[in-house]
């Protein structure tokens, strides 16, 4: 190449600077020099440094450069020291300090853009502590009440993972708004709208599989196993079950879940060998496996005992063994009122006595029926959710059966339940439509 044209050359070869970290130095320099918004393109910077200039550069640009190299400009555009004929090729001194010191500058600025591209680790907690607040209290609240809260949730959740570039904070992010989605989920099931619990669940399953959070992505997948078997599609359930199950770091209590939700969709297939199978395996997980979302967080997340037994009582009735559903419904009713008031679960004691209740009209027992049903009439309308109207839709239809044509107690009953209904929140939200897939 030969020997360099300029000094300014000289001294841009001894820092190895390229044009993109000539500009960089040259813009904060100008900076520090009190010229602001000055730069320098990179044919200007080829032609400075190949010494193809006519005129000195401003005045501006002449501070900017003075203050970079500590050189005056004519210098810099001058060519380098003369050397003698003996003496080797010596560039000029390198500036070690300010060297260091430019360094330094540019790591505290990069560091400071770093930083504003964050959120504080506090608003990630308290929106992880909203979410588990959220699950621990379903059972407690009304699902529109939920569906209110957990949206919000998502909405903040997702604000604030568009605030950071920190791999860890998009990641908690992630998870809190699939959690919140999965709520979403749970409660728009609950208010009847099938379909958009379905897809909800699907959005809540792509930010598992975003967050790597297999516990996330198996809760999901098995609500979409439950809405395919409460929209005619059981086949597919097991299909969606058998997914889930293939995730890795699932406890205990996610296994119980899915068995069951399998156990029940065998049940509406009317496969009573594989339902009891499942059914079976349901209660025999027990290796002390944990995660962090069934167990951690838990509420909704969770599978207790008392909706497992309410679970696989109504696969018992599907499968028509009524003996076993009812043995296994009053075990979960027995269970649910043994725990402390604030956490004895409405959505489960209704269900599970519509189950006992049906059981009780299989074997003939309407006046037994009628008893139990008076756990279920004293359930709040706004806590009548899908699956205790399924329940109850069922127990209608029993009600219709030639036996029991014209006797008082079918009737009564048959109206109760028609009024229970109608009282709902699902119809009276208008809501639910995808009711009509369940119902007669």
């Amino acid at each position: 190449m030969g020997e360099p044209a300029t000094l300014l050359r000289v001294l841009v070869q001894q820092r190895h600077w390229r044009y993109r970290d000539f500009v960089t130095a040259f813009e904060r320099a100008a900076a520090q020099a009190g010229v602001q918004g000055m730069s320098v393109s990179e044919a200007q910077f080829r032609r400075w440094t190949s010494g193809r200039i006519k005129t000195m550069p401003g005045p501006d640009t002449r501070r900017a450069l003075e203050q970079l190299f500590d050189v005056e400009t004519a210098a810099l555009f001058g060519p380098p020291p003369a050397l003698s004929a003996s003496a080797s090729v010596t560039p000029a001194a390198y500036n070690l300090e300010s060297e260091i010191a430019m360094t330094a500058r540019d790591a505290a600025d990069e560091a400071g853009a770093a930083a504003a591209q964050s959120v504080s680790d506090t608003t990630i907690d308290q929106l992880r502590d909203d979410a588990l607040s959220l699950a621990r209290s379903y059972g407690a609240v009304s699902a529109f009440n939920v569906f209110r809260r957990a949206k919000v949730l998502r909405s903040e959740a997702e604000h604030q993972r568009g605030l950071t570039k920190v791999p860890v904070q998009q990641q908690d992010l992630l998870i809190v708004a699939g959690q919140a989605c999965a709520l979403l989920s749970t409660a728009a099931f609950d208010l009847g709208a099938l379909n958009d619990s379905a897809r909800l669940a699907r959005s809540a399953a792509l930010y598992g599989e975003m967050a790597r959070f297999d516990p996330l992505r198996a809760y999901a997948t098995g609500s979409l196993a439950i809405c395919a078997y409460y929209t005619g599609r059981p086949s597919e359930s097991v299909r969606h079950v058998r997914t889930a199950l293939a995730y890795a770091g699932l406890g205990d209590t996610a296994k119980r879940r899915l068995l069951s939700i399998e156990a029940r969709a065998h049940g509406h297939l009317g496969d009573r060998e594989r339902a009891t199978r499942a059914l079976v395996a349901s209660t025999r997980q027990d290796r002390g496996e944990r995660d962090a979302l069934h167990d951690d967080v838990g509420g909704e997340f969770a599978f207790n005992e008392e909706r497992l037994l309410m679970s696989n009582g109504t696969t018992a009735l599907l499968v028509g063994d009524g003996a076993a559903a009812e043995v296994t419904a009053q075990r979960a009713l027995d269970l649910v009122a043994s725990r402390p008031p604030a956490r004895q679960s409405v959505s489960v004691r209704g269900k599970a006595a519509a189950d006992l209740a049906a059981a009780q009209v299989l074997r003939g027992d309407l006046d037994a029926a009628a008893v139990t049903l008076e756990t279920v009439w004293v359930i709040p309308a706004e806590q009548r959710v899908a699956g205790l109207l399924e329940r109850t839709g069922a127990l209608r239809r029993a009600l219709t059966a030639p036996a029991f044509r014209g006797t008082g107690v079918a009737v009564t009953l048959g109206e109760q339940i028609e009024e229970f209904g109608r009282l709902s929140a699902p119809r009276q939200l208008g809501t639910g439509s995808g009711l009509l897939a369940i119902e007669p």
